[in-house]
Parts: structure tokens; C-alpha cells; sequence
């Protein structure tokens, strides 16, 4: 019987709330559903027979499947420009009430689409490889081709509005992750959880329990989804199992590493609602490390391959039974069922008995005789033996099916056909076991002639059970779930517990017959299009066609067709696609091979991928201890790496606010004949210990380690492999064994990278160990000829010039706090690095202002800081560096150890004709014969101010400041052989047209001889 407003849904049955009414909208048209419907099972409800036109022909298209394998009903959900969201599966979401659909695809609308006239027109003459051979040429006409090309073609689209959702990440670990929660991953779940493994259990169904939720057989007296209600009550009540409902394993890689795609509030609203005031996560990725891994994925039943089967009112047997029995819904009046093996006679049955009319069972096996056969011919049904649906016909909904009796060894009809009235086809050509997580790992899957499938391949530490392994018949399912769930809690150091395993009726089953295209009385080429790929417009003449023009492997084919392609991943037609090229190379299945597959076993929204790493946190703000304090006192910030760093301190002078360049004068006079002091702490910090430390830094750095002792510290150069710069700073010997790196604060995560890089893949023999603790230690560099006096009157270490020397550090307490204080400059002046444990810094910078107003203590920032180190020629690593530059090139031979017994990293590298070029560019100092002028960092130098366009351009300027000091402008650059180049003037063009001379001198503009900072 009917219901009133959805003609399509039955009067009782199913696991829908029935007292819970929803409305939602597909195409512009209002519908109802109830709680519990997918989307699918709604819009078959309502009879809406074309849900989708398809990829290339625009054909119409209706609903096929009821999982995952779904290939037509690919839909586009949101009401808002904001929530679009493309390429959902109808058969994978829920419905809630106000839930908003479109169609992907068909212009002006999918009922009367231009492009399915086009496709009707031009079908026979789009072969595979047809874009590829047409529109080869004209080159200059491609970009306009492929704006038509994909206009005409695509799924969905990305929304233009900024998603309002937010989305996370989860890393977790467990003993035992089962993945497919049917009777198979309930089995071998309770037996894993029961033994004391750590379980956790996911299902890409809004409801856990799989084939018991629409199964016709009974489990200890009861009916199967009892059973499954059950176990889940039971595994729900324990602490070591996690279920994850609405959860796909999208991806399987190396060491049983797992990406689990949860959605947690799509089945509610297409944005995310709020909860206590916050708006809850719209879907997680899961990262799980599993000790053992439990396959339990089931198999996906094959439609048979036969003309006309796209059109709206073709579905899987299997589907036809899932939509009676789980959502009350018979999508159809007559049907007429096509199968090579009595499991889909269940459809027939279930069709019976919900009042509906079977016209007719076509079995391609000649004499089919299991109790489900039986039964069919007790209600009466019409069973039509060794025969086949060759032919649907209808255009927009089926209208009927032309069946006649086949030689499948022969591959040709051997009878008349007879057209059957109908408005619904079933087919099933037996089963494939749902392999592609095993193939993600590389494992090839295995050809078993017993269930005319592949099975997994082998993957260290991952079974496959049940479906997913071709066992079929329930009472084997659970048994053999049991049996792995208990062996993969034993391999992970757990008890073996199995489960009292439910009595189960067996059912007598005929063997099924190999039948994956079905002939046609004219041949593959001439006969009405025979689709194997529903989704990408793969035709079984397509595939001929492929192997005509000689492409014989099945990767190949697959290319050539797109069998496979786009969020299919060929989990309904590749079985056939394989199976027909393995007809027309005259080999056999497993001679011919299956594709590989590739995550994502279905499409995973960039929400998800990405998680919390968007807006502000895709790249996150990060603040030292002490930035409250720098914003009280009126701060500017720029970006430093991640960090934001005081730029400069403005003060306000006469009722008016410094700008920058008043402001960094100040600041560096007061270093230069005060105290100045900064905040350092985002200088990247690694812990590096282990007996084979020294040798480690030996081998990184350019310079010698294996001398340096105890409270000293050494500045260090570090070369990519290819002898240019990387990364400079300063290493700290804490101990015989123990040293503390320091790098630019924008290098930190790339030195930490590299050095475990090295460490891991070319010296794992080295005993060394490396703890990046930037976070965990505040600096604060008190530099100026007053920074002595300052620090004595806050400290218990010695500051004498002769016990505490340049490029030493001590430990001691500093404001009553223990530190670390390192004696090193990067202005050239006295100077002294103060580290504590960064949730002390406050007390410790407080103190020092306290002591310092009588020193003339002044905070200064980035900018001044620049303005001191360059004054003395140090350079900054990506500043007055650009990965082209070697230390000879900076001239700082000093820095190189030449003679170390060990090859370090890029020596061999400076030794290249390259390298040793005289022409290459150098690092020197420019001094503008206008001391009023300030060169423009980039400006590029020549030697020719009056050559013609285009000049020839020997360097450029890579650093460029006003010195109040010096009272000019003066700047870093680098010049082609630049260090024999002193004395001579440069000249850089500018694009105002001016042209300013400059002198190359020394890169050391302050203090050459490094007396101040020696003090």
C-alpha cells in the first residue's frame, strides 16, 4: 500500500521515525521525508525518478545504488552560497529537515536538459579518446575548448562564500581498529573488546550494523537487526570501545596509519548549529595508528551490463531490498529481477511482500534450484531460466525489458526476446568484495573463481573478514568476524575471547553463474549503449574499442575510458570493465589484473582536510611572554615567521607620535651610548644531547665542534647540501654531551627538519638526540656600554670582563630567577643574553626596568636591531641571503673548516667550477656619495650608468638603513666580484630615472676591530 503524500513509501515497515515528518527541497521542488531517510531513500519515496545527467552524454539518471557505490545521485546540498556543499552521495546523507538539494548537472534543468540533445546526437561520435583527438588542434583554440569542455562536464561546484563551519583533527591510537560495522565488524569488535583491546569501530552508515539492518534472516529466533541493536548496546557500554557512526576510512597507508572522515553535524543542518553559544564541528578527520587493523567492508553487489541499464528505474537487487526493508520504500509498481545467483531473489521476495507486483525473475543459470528459488516459485513468481534482461527500454523511467535466453560461453543470444512491461529493473551479477582500502597500501588484491571476485591482498597487520574476504553466508560472517576480532586482540597483546556465536538458519544457495555483460542480438559497437561506468559514461563498447586501438593493459584502459575515474573509484563497474577487456583480449580476470586504487575512498570536503588550520590559524599567530607588556607600552608588531615581534617602540614628543624612522634613531642611539634592551625570545631554540652530539655538529655546521668546551659558545654557519647558505647562529656547549643551537627565528623549523633528516636517513649510527625548546625559554639581549652595570645589580653571576668573556655563558640566578646568560652581540656592542623559563620573563624584564631607569634602559625593536647588526656587517639568513649564496661569497672564510676529518655538508659542493667563479656575487658594504641618501633594498647594481637597455646587472642591495651613528645612508649588497672590488663606484638606476653612485668598502661600517663589544 501507499502512502498519501509519497507515493513510493509504504504504509509500515522500515526504520524511519515515522511521527517525525521533515521537509526539504530538491531542484527547487518542496518534498516530504521522515527521520532515519537518506536523502535517496526520500526522493524515492516521492517517486523522483531523475535525480542526476550523467558526465558526457548528459543522459538522464536515476538512483542506482543505497551506499557508497551510488554513482548517479551526486548532489549539491546548501541553502546558502555559504554552505554549498558539492558531490554528496543522496545515498550517503541523511535527511533533516530544511535540507536543500540540486542536481550537478543538466541545463537549464535536469528534466529538459540542451546537453542530453547534444549527447543524443553526437553519442556514437564520442569514442574514448575523443577530446584527445579532436581537439588536438588548433593549439591557440584549446583555452577556449577546455572553458566549453568543462562548462558541458564536472559534478559540482565550489562555493564562492567564505564557510562559516569549522572542522577538526584527531590523532588517536588504538589496539584493534575495526573498520565496517555489518554482522562481520560487530563479530569481530565484540570479540577484540571483550578480550581488553582498545576497539575502535567505524561505519560510513548513518546507522551501524550494515546487511542486518535490512536482512530477511533470523538470529537466535530474532530478527537480525535485534541482533545488531544488541551488540551495539553492548559494545556502547565499554570503556576501551569507541564507536564512530557517519565515519569513513578514506585512506589506508603505511603502518596500519588510517584517515577516518567523520561527519558529526552534516545529518543536522547544512551549517553547523550551536551548542551552549559555540558553533559544534561540522565534520573530523581521524588519524589513527592502529596496532591491528580489521577489514570488514563488505562486498558491493555488480549490476549486470545490458542495454539501456541507465535509465532511471535500473537499480541493484541488493538496493531494492535496502530501501523496503530499512526506509519503507519501493521504488516501483512492476519489477522484473536479472541475476546470475539466488542471493538477489531476496529483492524479489521483499518486492512481494510489499504488495507489489514481481512481473517476472530472469536467472541467467539454467536451472537454478536454492530454497530462495523456491520460494519465489511458491508465491507464484514467474522464474525465467537461462535467460537474461538484454535490453531496458523506456527514456526518462523505465517502461520495460526485453529478455531472451543467452549462450554466456558463446556471448550471444540464442532466442527471440520477449519485452516485458515494467517500470522497475533489479539486476545483480553477484558480488565484489570491497577492496580498495587494501589497495591503498599497494597490496595487490587476489582473482578467487569460487566467489568470481578479487580478495585483499596481504598487508602486515590487517585482516579482512566477511564480505570483504567473500565469505557470504551469515552464519559464516559472524563466525569468521569473531574468529579475527579475537586474533587481532591476541596479536596486540590482549585475551582471546570470542563470542557465543547466534544460531542462524542456513540457507541452501545454488552456485552463481559468470555473467558481467550480458549479450545483445546485434553486436557490442552497434547495439544501444551497454554502461559499465554510470558515472563517467563508460560504455562496454568504449572498453572495446580501447583494446582494438591496442591499449591491452587494464591501467591503460582505464586512462584511456576513464573507467574508475572521479569519486567513483570503480566500485561498481570495474569488475565488469575488467571482465570485458579481458573478453575481447581473450584472457582471463586475473590475467588482465585490477586497477589500483587511491584515497579517498570517497570525497572528503577541504574542511575536513584542512581542519582548525584556516583563517587565523592557518598560519598561527604566535606571542612571546612578554607581548603583553609590549603592547602596554605602545608597541608596533611586524611578522616574523609565525611571530609577532615588536617592530619599533613610538613615543609621543611634544604632543605628537614618532614615526618609525624617529623612533629607530632613538632606539639606536640609546644602544649605542646607553642600554638598550630586546625582546629575542622567538629565536629558534633545539636541545640537542647524546654522545655523538659533537660529531653531529661537526658534520652540519662548516665550522669545528669537537674542541669547544664547557661554557663556551661558537657561532655557526649551516650549508644545504649544495654548498649555499641555509642557516647562521650560535651553539652553546652545556655540556660534555649536551649543546644548545640557536637559528633565526623564521629558519627554526626548517633546521630542526633538517637535522632529523640527516640524523634518520644518512647517520643513524649517531647517538644525538634533538628537542626544539624555542617555546620553552624567554630571551632578553641587554646590550650598550651601560649593560654591565645594569645586570650586576640584579644578579649572583660574575660579570668581570676577565671571568666572564665574549662568547661565554654562565648559570646563575637573574632577579632571583635561574638563567641561563650567554655573552654574544649581534650590534657589536657589550651585550649579554639573559634565558629564563619563559613563564618567568615578566618579573625578570620588570626588574630590569625597575634598575634601569637611571641607565637610560630604552626597548627597542626589529627594526633598530637591523639597523645595529648591519652597521657591523652580520648578516641576516634570508635577508642578505637568496639560497644562492655561499659563506666564501659573505667572506667568511674564518667560518669554514677546511681541514675537518669528516665531509661536512656542502664541502664537496664549494669545490664545484660554480662555486669557485671569481664573477660570483659577493658581500660587500655600499656607502652612497650622498650621505643623504637611502639605496633601495633590491636596487640592482651596474657598473655603466650609461650602458643601453638592457644594462648588464652585477648585484643588487640586500640590506639598506639611515645610521644616526654614521649619519648617512649605508647598505649591504652583494656585487659580482665584489671583494676585490673595493674602492670602485657602483652605480643603481632607478625607476624615477635618477641614477645614485655609491663606494664599495668593507661590509664593517662600526667598530671594525670589535673593541666595543670586548669591553
Amino acid at each position: 500500500m501507499k502512502h498519501d503524500k509519497q507515493p513510493n513509501r509504504l504504509l509500515e515497515g522500515g526504520r524511519i521515525d515515522r511521527d517525525r515528518p521533515l521537509t526539504f527541497s530538491f531542484n527547487g521542488q518542496s518534498y516530504t521525508g521522515f527521520a532515519g531517510d537518506t536523502l535517496a531513500s526520500a526522493l524515492l519515496a516521492n517517486g523522483v525518478d531523475i535525480v542526476n545527467r550523467s558526465f558526457k552524454y548528459s543522459r538522464p539518471r536515476g538512483i542506482v545504488a543505497a551506499g557508497a557505490e551510488e554513482p548517479n545521485a551526486v548532489v549539491q546540498l546548501g541553502s546558502s552560497e555559504a554552505a554549498q556543499v558539492p558531490n554528496v552521495r543522496a545515498t550517503q546523507q541523511a535527511l533533516y529537515d530544511g535540507l536543500s538539494a540540486r542536481s550537478t548537472n543538466g541545463w537549464p534543468n535536469v528534466q529538459r536538459d540542451l546537453m542530453g540533445t547534444i549527447g543524443k546526437l553526437s553519442g556514437g561520435f564520442m569514442p574514448p579518446g575523443f577530446y584527445y583527438k579532436t581537439f588536438m588542434a588548433p593549439a591557440s583554440m584549446w583555452m577556449t575548448y577546455e572553458k566549453y569542455i568543462r562548462k558541458s562536464a564536472g559534478l559540482g561546484r565550489s562555493p564562492t562564500e567564505s564557510d562559516p563551519d569549522i572542522y577538526d583533527h584527531l590523532h588517536q591510537h588504538c589496539d584493534v581498529l575495526v573498520i565496517g560495522a555489518g554482522p562481520a565488524g560487530l563479530a569481530a569488535a565484540l570479540s577484540a573488546a571483550r578480550g581488553g583491546a582498545r576497539v575502535i569501530l567505524c561505519d560510513e552508515q548513518e546507522t551501524m550494523g550494515g546487511s542486518l539492518l535490512d536482512s530477511r534472516e533470523m538470529l537466535d529466533g530474532q530478527p537480525a537487526a535485534q541482533w545488531a541493536d544488541s551488540a551495539l548496546d553492548e559494545l556502547a557500554s565499554l570503556d576501551n570501545v569507541t564507536l564512530l557512526p557517519r565515519t569513513t576510512a578514506n585512506g589506508y597507508h603505511d603502518h596500519n596509519f588510517v584517515t577516518l572522515h567523520e561527519r558529526r553535524t552534516e545529518h543536522l543542518a547544512d551549517v553547523a548549529p550551536l551548542a551552549n553559544g559555540r558553533r559544534q564541528v561540522r565534520s573530523r578527520l581521524h588519524r589513527v595508528r592502529a596496532g591491528q587493523v580489521v577489514l570488514a567492508t563488505g562486498a558491493h553487489e555488480r549490476p549486470l551490463v545490458y542495454a539501456g541499464n541507465d535509465v532511471p528505474g535500473n537499480l541493484l537487487a541488493g538496493a531494492v531490498s535496502t530501501y523496503i526493508r530499512r526506509y519503507g520504500v519501493a521504488p516501483g509498481n512492476k519489477l522484473v529481477l536479472s541475476t546470475s545467483n539466488d542471493h538477489a531473489y531476496r529483492a524479489a521476495l521483499d518486492w512481494s511482500e510489499a504488495g507489489r507486483e514481481v512481473v517476472a525473475i530472469v536467472d541467467a543459470r539454467a536451472n537454478p534450484d536454492g530454497e530462495l528459488v523456491t520460494q519465489a516459485q511458491a508465491l507464484g513468481i514467474r522464474v525465467i531460466t537461462g535467460s537474461a534482461v538484454v535490453e531496458a527500454k523506456g527514456a526518462n523511467r523505465v517502461t520495460g525489458a526485453r529478455v531472451a535466453k543467452i549462450d554466456i560461453d558463446g556471448f550471444k543470444v540464442v532466442g527471440k526476446a520477449e519485452e516485458l512491461t515494467c517500470d522497475t529493473i533489479a539486476s545483480s551479477g553477484g558480488y565484489s568484495p570491497v577492496i580498495h582500502l587494501a589497495s591503498h597500501t599497494g597490496a595487490r588484491p587476489t582473482w578467487r573463481d569460487d566467489i568470481l571476485g578479487f580478495v585483499p591482498g596481504k598487508v602486515t597487520g590487517m585482516t579482512a573478514t566477511g564480505g570483504a574476504n567473500g565469505v557470504y553466508a551469515l552464519a559464516e560472517v559472524i563466525a569468521d568476524g569473531s574468529q579475527v576480532g579475537a586474533q587481532a586482540a591476541s596479536a596486540s597483546g590482549h585475551q582471546t575471547a570470542p563470542i557465543d556465536l547466534p544460531s542462524v538458519a542456513a540457507i541452501r544457495e545454488g552456485a552463481a553463474v559468470a555473467l558481467y555483460q550480458v549479450p545483445h542480438e546485434k553486436t557490442t559497437l552497434r547495439a544501444p549503449k551497454q554502461f559499465v561506468d554510470l558515472q563517467n559514461d563508460v560504455t562496454a563498447a568504449g572498453i572495446e574499442v580501447a583494446t582494438r586501438e591496442g591499449f591491452e593493459s587494464i591501467e591503460h584502459v582505464k586512462r584511456y575510458t576513464a573507467m574508475g575515474f572521479g569519486t567513483d573509484q570503480g566500485k561498481l563497474g570495474n569488475i565488469n570493465g575488467m571482465a570485458i577487456a579481458a573478453r575481447c583480449l581473450k584472457r582471463s580476470i586475473p590475467e588482465v589484473g585490477t586497477t589500483v586504487f587511491r584515497p579517498n575512498y570517497t570525497p572528503v570536503t577541504f574542511g575536513a582536510i584542512v581542519g582548525r588550520h584556516c583563517r587565523e590559524l592557518f598560519d598561527p599567530e604566535r606571542y612571546t611572554s612578554l607581548h603583553e607588556w609590549h603592547i602596554k607600552h605602545g608597541a608596533e608588531f611586524e611578522d616574523v615567521g609565525q611571530w609577532k615581534r615588536p617592530w619599533y617602540f613610538p613615543q609621543t614628543v611634544n604632543g605628537k607620535p614618532e614615526t618609525m624612522h624617529e623612533a629607530v634613531a632613538r632606539e639606536c642611539r640609546a644602544v649605542r651610548e646607553k642600554v638598550g634592551i630586546l625582546d629575542a625570545t622567538t629565536l629558534g631554540k633545539i636541545d640537542i644531547q647524546g654522545k655523538d652530539a659533537r660529531e653531529f655538529l661537526g658534520r652540519v655546521y662548516t665550522n669545528k665542534w669537537e674542541k669547544l668546551a664547557v661554557g663556551r659558545v661558537r657561532y655557526g654557519l649551516m650549508c644545504k647540501d649544495d654548498g649555499m647558505l641555509m642557516d647562521d647562529g650560535t651553539t652553546s656547549c652545556l655540556g660534555e654531551n649536551h649543546f644548545l643551537m640557536t637559528t633565526t627565528t623564521g629558519g627554526a623549523a626548517g633546521v630542526m627538519e633538517w637535522l632529523e633528516l640527516w640524523h634518520q636517513t644518512e647517520w643513524p649510527e649517531l647517538e644525538v638526540y634533538f628537542t626544539s625548546v624555542t617555546d620553552h625559554w624567554a630571551t632578553m639581549t641587554v646590550t650598550g656600554p651601560e649593560a654591565r652595570n645594569l645586570l650586576a645589580e640584579i644578579t649572583d653571576i660574575d660579570l668581570d670582563r676577565d671571568t666572564f668573556k665574549f662568547m661565554d655563558w654562565r648559570e646563575g640566578k637573574v632577579a632571583g630567577v635561574p638563567a641561563r646568560v650567554f655573552r654574544i652581540s649581534f650590534t657589536g656592542e657589550l651585550a649579554y643574553e639573559i634565558n629564563v623559563q619563559a613563564n618567568y620573563a615578566m618579573p625578570v624584564w620588570e626588574a630590569l626596568f625597575e634598575h634601569g631607569d637611571k641607565y637610560g634602559l630604552t626597548p627597542y625593536g626589529t627594526e633598530t636591531m637591523h639597523v645595529l647588526r648591519a652597521e657591523k656587517g652580520m648578516i641576516i639568513v634570508g635577508q642578505d641571503t637568496d639560497g644562492s649564496v655561499t659563506p666564501e661569497d659573505l667572506g667568511m672564510h674564518w667560518a669554514i673548516g677546511y681541514d675537518k676529518p669528516f665531509s661536512w655538508i656542502g664541502k664537496r659542493a664549494l669545490t664545484r667550477p660554480d662555486t669557485r667563479r671569481e664573477n660570483r656575487k659577493q658581500l660587500v658594504g655600499l656607502r652612497p656619495k650622498d650621505p643623504k641618501v637611502v639605496l633601495q633594498e633590491g636596487a640592482q647594481i651596474v657598473f655603466d650608468p650609461d650602458q643601453a637597455i638592457p644594462m648588464a646587472m652585477m648585484g643588487h642591495v640586500t640590506s639598506s638603513y639611515y645610521s644616526p651613528i654614521l649619519d648617512s645612508g649605508f647598505a649591504l649588497a652583494v656585487v659580482k666580484g665584489g671583494h676585490k672590488r673595493m674602492g670602485d663606484t657602483v652605480y643603481l638606476p632607478m625607476a624615477d630615472g635618477q641614477t645614485h653612485a655609491a663606494e664599495i668598502v668593507g661590509p664593517i661600517f662600526y667598530d671594525p676591530k670589535g673593541a666595543r663589544q670586548n669591553v
